[in-house]
């Protein structure tokens, strides 16, 4: 099991520039676990497909569904005291919290291109290329 973030997701979900590293993070491991605040991010990531990808209504709704079925029985709600001390003691959103706040709970690595949070939590976070090298 991994924790994954939303880009991680969307590029799984969505064709772009990153989706090959998505499918074989996927095929590695397909137990993907999120915070429940991936809903909204993933929802909002749609949002802008759909006003600037001209991605349609119909489209966004089966992408979330398939969002959806991707973390079934694996979405989590997460400590808010936790969160907010993580974010008291590291320059992070609490967003990013949530991720890798899960993470140390379910004691698994966070896969994500989010440089930042990679830089601040190397013990938790991971790139998906270095994800799948090991």
């Amino acid at each position: 099991m991994i924790v994954a973030d939303s880009n991680l997701i969307a590029y799984l979900l969505i064709p772009g520039d990153k989706s090959a590293i998505a499918d074989e993070v996927f095929l590695k491991d397909p137990d993907w676990a999120v915070p429940l605040i991936c809903r909204s991010e993933i929802r909002n990531i749609l949002t802008l497909y759909m006003r600037h990808e001209k991605m349609s209504l119909n489209q966004a709704q089966a992408t979330m569904e398939k969002a959806e079925r991707l973390w079934r029985e694996h979405e989590f709600s997460v400590p808010s005291n936790d969160v907010l001390e993580l974010t008291h003691e590291h320059n992070v959103t609490a967003y990013d919290g949530e991720f890798v706040v899960l993470a140390q709970e379910l004691n698994v690595t966070l896969v994500t291109f989010d440089k930042a949070v990679k830089k601040i939590f190397p013990r938790v976070a991971i790139d998906p290329a270095d994800y799948l090298k090991q």
